[in-house]
Formats: structure tokens, C-alpha cells, sequence
């Protein structure tokens, strides 16, 4: 019989008009903390990336109508492409700074609606493409107390709209597919005659008038070749060949898991054992079923899916296993939290992305445990009090909280007479691991720590824990900041470091553990990264890092 907590938890959450009902139950009671940081931003948080000086870009399009928030010193720009103000004198992009809890105006010329990019190694994020005047356009942003956005306006091949950007062992970006581009290009460009490359696989995954294969969900594998899912299919694509190398199964049941489908997908945990990492696992989860934005449509809000998928693309015969989340949901973030465990967040349990066509939010996050045994892998946690519908998006932090921001589900900015009204408001998700009552148990890397290195170095870090310490259950993870829009977050990664069982004591509650740098760019591209310290499952506050 269930306890009394796990019949109220399932009876607050099928009763709940903006929840879905629970398959599964849990007698874990939810946890984690809400906080609302800043109840108007100006802007609605469409697109976000973390920058190695705990600030983050946020924007998201110029061509709707004027934001709350005014440009800074008088500034203007003109757009023809708005229908609303063709003079705006407000702000589409801002910086906010975590550590300050504050927030700066950023001016962007061009519409970087549906965009993508990627941070790259000297902390520059070079994003790509966008809608109308932006589509062909690469934008710069290098933070600093007074730095804004330089555009690049021709400097793409094709124009993209809704396309995936990976980081390249090489250092250069690949920009795979957008509306109606079934090809990838490079960039930067090695010359002026460089070209894109067709890739048949996103003509074979476009469903004709549905598309269902936007946003594709790329990982680069350990073995230098990108992973690339597209509605309900992958492949292991050779990209310097510009072959496939692997055709992998259609996911069990064939529903779409792409925009305007939108589920979501990380690259799970990668653990450096002996200089390798012999297993790699893709997670895929949620979205809408076939026929959904049609529906939408025309006013039939299907449910959304409820199914993940995992798969170990490393197997010379891989297959799908199949598993059931607690609440359906569509457009849902997943993140890497810095234990390796995953965070679904945001979306909704009805209908599709796409202006007007989610219904039902789903609040509850939920955490993924991937090295728990198959059933019992999902624990339901606090809800926000805010829907986070179409355009929402989430990050992971140094301090270990997640940031959730945007949702507008209309053409416009819309507050009012609307089911639910353009969101301003920007928060954060404390993970159960951030209980104040864990504190003795949570390290704290102390400086000192070496923050610079190459491949397969010996990095020492010295930390400290206040109350009992097993040297047996320590970690070193790096996490990359991403880059996410549209439920991915693009060039997400999680690696777990060689060497956590040396943790050693070097003084009064002070220890000191040597691990080894990741072993190639394959397995962790030069860039910045977060290294957190994990004891029992408790990760410290991280520290920024470079690698290569």
C-alpha cells in the first residue's frame, strides 16, 4: 500500500490543472528550492549561454514590437522587418551577471530568432544565423563591463534558422541543417571558396509540411565523429568524409522527438577510466507525437510522450532501451547537473511547440539518475509557481543552481487575455544536493587549485569538508557550458575524471585529490569548463577551468 505521502504527491499532481497525471509513483519527498531572482529581466529568456565570468547572454528576437527594457545612453536601430516599430529604442539582448544578480542592456542589429552557437576556447561565444535580416549573419560576443554584440553580416553560406552548432576538436564550429537546409557548413572559414556540404540524412528525416527534424541533437563521440538524432532516427556521420559511418535503429514506437516534436537529449556521463572512455549513452526524452502540430492546429491539444529513450552508441550492435518518465512532457529541458545525475525541467503536457500549440505546464522538475538500475531512476522535485511553455530555456551554474527563464508561446509580446502570458520573470532551481543541511558533508575546493592544463595532465586539487569524509565516494566532473534555445542545450558535456579514488588527507578537514586531464580533444574539446568536486553524491561550487 502506498504511503500517505505518495498518495498526497499524486493526488496534488493529478488534480493540479497545470500538471500531468503520474504513471509512477515516488516516496521520496520533492526537494529542491525555488528563488525568484529578478521579477522582470526587460526581455524573454528565448536563447541563454553561461560565460566563463558568471555572466550569461541572454536574447531573444528584434522583430516583434518594443521589450520593457530601454537600450542604454538613447541608443535606437532600425528594422523593416518589424511590423510593429521599425525604430526600436529597446532592448533585445542583455548580460546578466550571476554573482551581482544584475543585469546589463546589449544591443544586436540583426534578428537572432532561433539561432544557435557555441562558446568557444578563449571564451568568446560565436553564435550563428537567425531569422529574416539574420539568417546569414555571425554574431560575436566577448563579455566585459561594456561590450555589446559585433555582427558579421555575411558570414555564413547558407542562410539558418532552427539549426545545431557543435564545438569541433579542431576549434572550429559545424552548423548543421535550419528550415529547409539539408547541409552543414564551417566556421570560421579556412578560405573564401569554402563551401557547404549536402547531408542527405535531413531530407530523409523531414516529414513533408512538418519538418520534425529542426534542431537536430548532435554529440561529438569519443571517437572524433558527431552523433546526429533528427525526428526518430540517428546516424554516426564522418564529417571531414561527409559519410555516415553508422546507421543506428529508429527509436522503438517512431515517434518524432525534434522541433516543432520537441523532446530533448543529452550525451550522458563520460567516465575516463585507464585514458578512454569505453562506454558512450545518449538519452533522448519527451516531445509530441506524430501528428501533433497539426493537431495543435486545429485546436486538439495531443498528449505529450512520456517515453526516453537510451542508447550506448559505443556498442558494435547498439540498441534502444526504452523507459517511462513520471510526467509526460514536451518541450522540456534536460541538463547535466555537475553529480551527472539529469534534470528535466520546463514544458508542457499537451500539444507541440509553436505559437499557441502547448498546453497543460508541466512544473514538477524531475531528476534522472542514469546509474541507478532501469525503474528506479526518476525522482519528481519542488514545482515553480511559473509556467515555462514555447521558448523557455534553463542552464547549470557554477554554484550548482539551474537558471529558468523565457516562455512565450505568442507572435508578440502578450500579458494579457492570453492562457499564458509572456514570461519576464527569471529564476532559479536549487537541486536537493544545495540543502543547507548537507553543508558539513559539501566540499569546498580551495585556492590554489590548478585552473589551467593540458591533455592527460596531473591536476591536484585541494579541497575541504567540514564533517565526516569518505574518501571512497569523491569525484572530479568538468561540465561545458551550453548553449541552449528550443529544449537543447548545444555542446553539453559531462566528464568524469580519472584519479577520485587518491583523495588523500593533507590537514585539519583538508584533503587533496590528483586526477588526469581528459586524455584528447575527442573526449573534451579545448574550452572552458566548470570542475566541481563531488563527495556523496554532494557536489562543491565549481570552479572555472581551461583545458587544452
Amino acid at each position: 500500500m502506498p504511503s500517505t505521502l505518495t498518495t498526497l504527491l499524486v493526488y496534488l499532481l493529478t488534480t493540479t490543472a497545470t500538471a500531468t497525471a503520474i504513471t509512477t509513483t515516488t516516496t521520496t519527498k520533492p526537494s529542491g528550492k525555488w528563488t525568484l531572482l529578478q521579477p522582470n529581466i526587460g526581455i524573454t529568456a528565448m536563447h541563454m549561454q553561461l560565460l566563463p565570468n558568471d555572466r550569461v547572454l541572454i536574447y531573444d528576437r528584434t522583430d516583434f514590437g518594443a521589450s520593457n527594457l530601454s537600450l542604454a545612453d538613447g541608443k535606437c536601430r532600425e528594422d523593416q522587418n518589424d511590423v510593429i516599430l521599425k525604430k526600436d529604442c529597446t532592448a533585445h539582448s542583455i548580460e546578466y551577471d550571476v554573482v551581482s544578480n544584475t543585469f546589463r542592456p546589449l544591443m544586436v542589429q540583426t534578428d537572432v530568432w532561433c539561432s544557435s552557437g557555441s562558446l568557444v576556447a578563449d571564451g568568446t561565444i560565436v553564435q550563428t544565423g537567425g531569422f529574416n535580416d539574420g539568417d546569414h549573419v555571425v554574431r560575436v560576443y566577448k563579455s566585459c563591463d561594456k561590450c555589446d554584440w559585433k555582427e558579421l553580416k555575411a558570414g555564413l553560406i547558407n542562410r539558418r534558422w532552427y539549426a545545431t552548432n557543435h564545438l569541433l576538436p579542431s576549434g572550429r564550429q559545424i552548423i548543421i541543417g535550419g528550415r529547409r537546409q539539408y547541409n552543414y557548413e564551417f566556421y570560421p572559414k579556412v578560405s573564401k571558396s569554402e563551401k557547404a556540404y549536402n547531408l542527405p540524412f535531413l531530407v530523409q528525416t523531414n516529414d513533408p509540411n512538418l519538418e520534425n527534424n529542426l534542431y537536430p541533437f548532435v554529440f561529438l563521440n569519443t571517437d572524433g565523429n558527431l552523433f546526429i538524432f533528427a525526428n526518430n532516427r540517428a546516424i554516426l556521420f564522418d564529417y571531414s568524409l561527409n559519410r555516415v559511418v553508422k546507421n543506428y535503429p529508429q527509436i522503438p514506437g517512431g515517434e518524432p522527438r525534434n522541433y516543432p516534436s520537441t523532446g530533448s537529449a543529452v550525451l550522458l556521463p563520460l567516465r575516463i577510466v585507464q585514458r578512454n572512455v569505453t562506454v558512450v549513452e545518449v538519452l533522448v526524452c519527451g516531445g509530441a507525437p506524430k501528428g501533433a502540430f497539426v493537431n495543435a492546429q486545429n485546436g486538439v491539444f495531443d498528449g505529450a510522450l512520456k517515453t526516453c529513450g537510451r542508447i550506448k552508441i559505443s556498442d558494435p550492435s547498439p540498441k534502444w532501451v526504452m523507459e517511462s518518465m513520471p510526467l509526460a512532457r514536451v518541450m522540456g529541458d534536460m541538463l547535466l547537473l555537475p553529480t551527472g545525475d539529469v534534470l528535466i525541467i520546463n514544458g508542457g503536457s499537451k500539444g507541440s511547440a509553436g505559437w499557441e500549440y502547448g498546453r497543460n505546464p508541466v512544473r514538477y522538475p524531475v531528476v534522472y539518475k542514469p546509474g541507478n538500475p532501469l525503474g528506479h531512476r526518476f525522482k519528481i522535485e519542488t514545482p515553480s509557481t511559473i509556467p515555462r511553455m514555447y521558448h523557455s530555456t534553463a542552464i547549470l551554474i557554477r554554484d550548482g543552481r539551474v537558471l529558468v527563464g523565457g516562455s512565450n508561446p505568442h507572435i508578440y509580446y502578450n500579458f494579457t487575455n492570453v492562457l499564458y502570458p509572456t514570461e519576464l520573470r527569471f529564476e532559479a532551481f536549487s537541486p536537493s544536493y544545495l540543502d543547507p543541511r548537507l553543508s558539513n558533508s559539501r566540499p569546498k575546493i580551495l585556492p590554489g587549485s590548478q585552473t589551467r592544463f593540458g591533455y592527460g595532465d596531473r591536476v591536484i586539487i585541494r579541497f575541504m569538508v567540514l564533517g565526516h569524509m569518505d574518501p571512497k565516494s569523491v569525484s572530479v566532473t568538468m561540465v561545458a557550458p551550453s548553449f541552449n534555445t528550443h529544449s537543447f542545450s548545444m555542446n553539453q558535456r559531462l566528464l568524469i575524471l580519472e584519479g577520485g579514488n587518491t583523495t588523500l588527507p593533507v590537514g585539519k578537514a583538508t584533503y587533496e585529490v590528483t586526477v588526469r586531464a581528459p586524455p584528447s580533444c575527442y573526449i573534451a574539446p579545448a574550452n572552458y569548463y566548470i570542475m566541481f568536486v563531488v563527495h556523496q553524491q554532494i557536489p562543491s561550487e565549481g570552479i572555472w577551468v581551461q583545458l587544452g
